[in-house]
């Protein structure tokens, strides 16, 4: 199933016949078994006690007429080959929005991160590595961090290649990008002000604001807002959520969270996830999973904006809903797309030995992701359509216009 609508998109751009069909499918999909024993103490496998783990994997590529496949690696026990596709999907979206010359892609590993000691861990993405070594080696697909996945991750995987184009993500001192991690994170913030001017009227300093989930994504995004003033007044995961009217104190919050590994009791009083999307707020971000706003709860959404920060978190069905409530909705494949810029600032700064500060970091994606905000912008204004239409027309706008270019479709 497509992420995006085809015969809504065709109401607003010309998509010709050969690019619907090519844009409807993926270029090329693996599936393979990871097969290791390990011990659970991470001691030799070769131990009487090791234990035969088995996983699924999988690799998608998406579209790549833009350039290489480029999508994190998601290691959680939820992942399937119809997710990745998705996910790969969304990428192929997000590179043509934003304009940098990646293509779609993703992998995935169906385990469970939080089980498995770093040293299992290590040995299941060298095995990663040693399956898809061709796809790695030849530049075809460019992994990154992901849910269940990280920059130590990322590291290992360069230290099995030796090539440090070969994935982003990494930790700056081998290879990687200063503010690489905070990158997406930052994004999400800029777009929130953008969108709180452009479709609130409003400066996003002194707005109240809900985060769904903790993670790498949403931390920096809490971290950035309240630089620029914003009042973060609700913060959830998975464990729980915290909630103060007068604003939580985001040091404490961290602090917290660094010592028990959840938002729960934390600072404030405590909320439920279902409290924090319910929220009588200005902005409500969600950045946790996929599919958290439906048909269901959506209705109870009291934020004057959504902006997603994590992938697909609102179901096409939920998002109706918002639509008929009055509630503009900033897609994730503009919200979210800080950290893919700040991958291809790492990629070529890989191929090419450049040095690129954090400072530079912030500018390309504000300046990246600032330039499809106004495109998506206009075009939603002038056809009076969602900001998530608009941003998926001119994504396949720039995708048609790519495939002509390399002779893939009839010009």
């Amino acid at each position: 199933m497509n992420t995006i609508d085809f015969s809504q998109v065709k109401q607003v751009v010309e998509v010709p016949d050969a690019a619907e069909r090519l844009l409807s499918k993926s270029e090329k999909e693996i599936s393979f078994s990871l097969n290791l024993l390990l011990h659970p103490s991470g001691r030799d496998a070769r131990c009487t006690d090791a234990e035969l783990v088995e996983a699924d994997a999988f690799v998608v590529y998406h579209n790549t007429a833009r350039g290489p496949a480029k999508g994190g690696l998601r290691i959680w026990p939820t992942v399937t080959l119809e997710h990745t596709r998705t996910l790969a999907e969304l990428m192929t979206w997000k590179t043509a929005l934003v304009g940098i010359p990646f293509g779609g892609g993703k992998s995935g590993i169906r385990l469970d991160p939080r089980t498995l000691s770093r040293v299992s861990k290590t040995a299941i993405i060298k095995e990663y590595v040693h399956m898809i070594s061709a796809e790695l080696h030849s530049g075809a697909y460019v992994p990154a961090p992901d849910l269940g996945s990280t920059d130590a991750d990322m590291a290992v995987i360069y230290g099995e290649t030796h090539r440090p184009e070969s994935v982003t993500g990494k930790p700056p001192r081998v290879g990687g990008l200063p503010g690489r991690r905070e990158a997406t994170g930052f994004g999400v913030c800029h777009i929130t002000a953008l969108a709180s001017e452009a479709l609130l009227g409003r400066n996003v300093e002194g707005l109240r604001v809900a985060v769904q989930g903790f993670g790498n994504v949403g931390r920096w995004t809490c971290r950035f807002l309240h630089e620029r003033g914003a009042k973060l007044v609700a913060v959830s995961d998975i464990t729980g959520g915290v909630y103060r009217d007068q604003g939580l104190d985001l040091d404490q919050l961290e602090q917290h969270v660094a010592r028990t590994g959840g938002v729960a009791e934390g600072p404030g009083d405590r909320i439920t996830n279902a409290d924090l999307l319910a929220m009588e707020v200005d902005i409500l971000i969600p950045a946790a999973v996929e599919g958290v706003l439906t048909e269901e709860n959506a209705g109870a959404v009291k934020a004057k904006l959504v902006v997603e920060a994590a992938n697909d978190p609102i179901t096409p069905a939920g998002e109706q809903v918002l639509l008929d409530n009055g509630l503009p909705v900033v897609p994730d494949i503009l919200a979210n797309s800080g950290g893919v810029v700040a991958s291809y600032v790492e990629w070529h700064q890989a191929k090419s030995g450049a040095i690129t500060r954090a400072r530079e970091t912030y500018h390309t994606v504000a300046e990246q992701l600032e330039a499809a905000f106004h495109r998506v912008s206009e075009l939603a204004k002038e056809k009076r359509i969602s900001q998530r239409l608009a941003a998926q027309a001119v994504a396949v706008e720039e995708l048609v216009a790519t495939m002509k270019d390399r002779g893939w479709i009839p010009g």
